[in-house]
């Protein structure tokens, strides 16, 4: 009898993608696929057919070098969730082109696979055989994988979506922020596959690595830790302070996979420079790409408590400037990652979202790394648990305590328990816009209380802060959202609760902050003099005008302070709060928006108002993941106040379904970036 002799083993991609929801990664020219899922190949034979009776067929799995599962093809179609398995379809048969499904269970390792398929003639025992590639990975279509995660909707936004929303600014005035998270861009995979790859777990000790890459906790530290570079030769340089001539200053990044495939080009050398948004969004990315659901999340007035005692202390002077005297912060806005996965490893109750935080802040487990935190692991205050649920129940919970200084010595002292964690968001699923996951992480006492109200977008409370000492009460409160070019106006109500008249002293005083940081110096003061009568109440209106903040704010914060002193008693008592100006939008059009189909050449059009008194010029950048291959940059011409300009722009899609188109127009004469995105449905050609 002749030998049953195979030639070549055909991977049918397209098919393969398309069942295991992969096809996005199609330019990759590789077989990517999900465990817990049947492949199926067809093996080329050269010479006779396969005949079942006498043929003998097995496959050889390789992860890297290590020997990961020799086994037979059966003819059973059962598939098992827990071990590996190929067989054939006995039913439909192609004798001269047999296919072979093979089948990988839900706890398989992340990886890239090679495989031998061995033809064998019974007793001759001579084999023939040709290999294959594929790579795997997690799978939250599969109820049996630690990842799955049940609504579809849930998986296409976690999963599949390659854009979204980051959120920026304050509690007050939250700020969307377009990212391409750029998963099925070219180069993307092969780049966070390499990540796993050079990471020091794995150069430590390979076989152990690949055994613990079925462990999407493993996989979530050993990413958080090669975002960035503090450790190893991860992804991102982080810098907050200086210049960023010797890189990018990080709020001109635009997505995911500039950062990686540079990073991946240049044989693993980070990428300079990277601040906590983009250390989460190439997180996200790479978590995407591995099968593993995840989301940006973004906790507002983020507390970094150095000394694990749960307290903030912020310092004043006597007339309102805020002073540099702690190495505890609060930083406006913090941003992490959550992942969803099962928690075996802690029992019952703690399965769902986790938090992991790749901006190098404190070691855990010796490297710079955060997290996987359940999230109802810091609710609840788990903190005998792994891994950093006290870091993340301080950046959500601390208390912040107000100390006024004058000559060194203490002269007030207030406690705000409720402004750290004030708002905890991320992009809602499907749209476009802000979810308030705020009471996910904490328990919200009352739907009175100022957790309440600054956590929701709709409220109507403008108050900034209140102040008070045994005899006053100060509240300050900006009278509308303060908007770039336009008057910042705010009033201050003083109560006097005492039956005698009163002489107060008042400063108010306004410092540029970037948001991680202390204030730099007073931009703007006024002060003068009050008085109250019996029981009075008074309101004090103040404003800054677009002349004294325009050239020192830009993309910063405001830090505005009163500070009210009793001349009698001197009684001191602070109110205080930190704020952004909203920027004018990029408006985008889409000519003929009803008819965007792939590998057709469609139009846009980008619109930009200068909203300053003086004239701005800069760079305009438009890209999106489906869309633009690469990015399309323009310089724009000086404009003069309240001027307008119109940029037309041509893109070819290239993938279907909802895209961002994203634009950015960074100002060369003010520091500030003016953006806006467009979502564009695009259909088959």
């Amino acid at each position: 009898m002749e030998d049953l002799k195979i030639k070549d083993v055909n991977l049918e991609i397209s098919e393969n993608l398309e069942r295991h929801r992969t096809d996005g990664f199609s330019s990759s020219e590789a077989l990517v696929v999900r465990r817990g899922a049947p492949i199926r190949v067809s093996l080329q034979l050269e010479g006779r057919a396969f005949n079942p009776t006498t043929d003998l067929l097995k496959v050889q799995i390789m992860l890297g070098v290590h020997l990961y599962v020799l086994m037979p093809v059966t003819f059973s179609k059962t598939i098992s969730y827990t071990r590996w398995k190929a067989y054939v379809d006995r039913d439909n048969l192609d004798s001269q082109n047999p296919s072979i499904f093979i089948s990988s269970p839900a706890s398989a390792s992340v990886g890239c696979y090679t495989f031998k398929m061995f033809g064998i003639t019974r007793g001759t025992n001579k084999k023939s055989y040709a290999f294959g590639k594929f790579t795997l990975l997690c799978n939250p279509w599969c109820p049996a994988d630690v990842v799955y995660i049940a609504s579809e909707d849930k998986r296409e936004e976690y999963i599949q979506n390659d854009s979204g929303l980051l959120f920026i600014g304050t509690t007050m005035n939250p700020v969307s922020r377009p990212w391409s998270f750029d998963q099925f861009e070219p180069g993307v995979l092969e780049a966070c596959l390499k990540l796993l790859q050079v990471s020091p777990p794995h150069q430590a000790n390979k076989k152990m690595d690949y055994l613990n890459r079925k462990n999407p906790v493993y996989i979530s530290r050993v990413v958080s830790a090669m975002i960035n570079s503090e450790d190893d030769c991860g992804v991102l340089k982080g810098k907050w302070e200086g210049d960023f001539k010797q890189g990018v200053n990080p709020s001109l990044w635009t997505g995911s996979g500039d950062i990686l495939t540079k990073w991946a080009e240049s044989g693993f050398k980070p990428v300079m420079y990277g601040q906590c948004w983009v250390f989460a969004a190439v997180m996200c990315t790479v978590m995407r790409v591995l099968g593993i659901p995840s989301r940006v999340v973004t906790n507002f007035n983020s507390a970094h408590d150095t000394n694990d005692n749960l307290v903030i202390e912020e310092f004043y002077s006597i007339t309102g400037q805020k002073l540099n005297r702690s190495k505890d912060s609060i930083w406006n806005f913090h941003v992490w990652v959550e992942c969803w996965m099962t928690r075996r490893d802690l029992g019952f109750g703690l399965d769902g979202w986790q938090v992991l935080d790749p901006t190098p802040q404190e070691r855990s487990g010796g490297v710079f790394c955060c997290g996987p935190a359940p999230v109802k692991a810091v609710k609840d205050r788990r903190i005998d648990l792994i891994y950093d649920i006290p870091f993340v129940y301080a950046a959500v919970n601390a208390d912040v305590h107000s100390v006024i200084l004058s000559e060194g010595k203490v002269v007030n002292y207030s406690k705000d328990t409720e402004r750290v964690g004030s708002l905890i968001c991320t992009k809602a699923v499907t749209f476009p816009r802000l979810q308030n996951i705020t009471g996910d992480y904490k328990y919200i006492r009352s739907p009175t209380s100022t957790i309440s109200s600054r956590s929701s977008r709709m409220s109507e409370d403008s108050t900034l802060s209140r102040g008070s000492s045994k005899g006053v009460l100060v509240v300050m409160s900006l009278d509308k959202t303060p908007v770039a070019g336009e008057t910042v106006s705010f009033t201050v109500k003083v109560i006097n609760k005492q039956r005698a008249a009163k002489l107060m002293k008042i400063h108010f005083n306004a410092q540029a902050k970037e948001y991680n940081h202390s204030p730099s110096d007073t931009f703007w003061e006024t002060q003068g003099v009050v008085k109250l009568a019996p029981m009075e109440v008074k309101l004090i209106r103040q404003q800054i005008l677009p002349v004294q903040y325009e050239d020192v704010v830009g993309d910063d914060l405001i830090n505005l302070a009163v500070v009210l002193e009793d001349l009698a008693s001197q009684e001191q008592v602070l109110a205080s709060e930190e704020f952004n100006i909203a920027s004018t939008q990029l408006i985008i059009q889409i000519s003929n928006k009803e008819t965007i189909v792939c590998d057709k050449e469609q139009a846009a059009t980008v619109t930009f108002t200068n909203p300053f008194s003086h004239m701005v010029s800069g760079v305009l950048t438009v890209a999106g993941a489906g869309l633009i291959q690469g990015k399309v940059q323009s310089r724009i011409l000086p404009l003069l106040p309240g001027g307008s300009l119109k940029q037309r722009i041509t893109f070819i899609p290239s993938k279907v379904g909802i895209k961002m188109l994203q634009a950015s127009l960074a100002l060369s004469n003010v520091n500030s970036t003016i953006r806006g995105f467009k979502m564009v449905s695009v259909s088959g050609a």
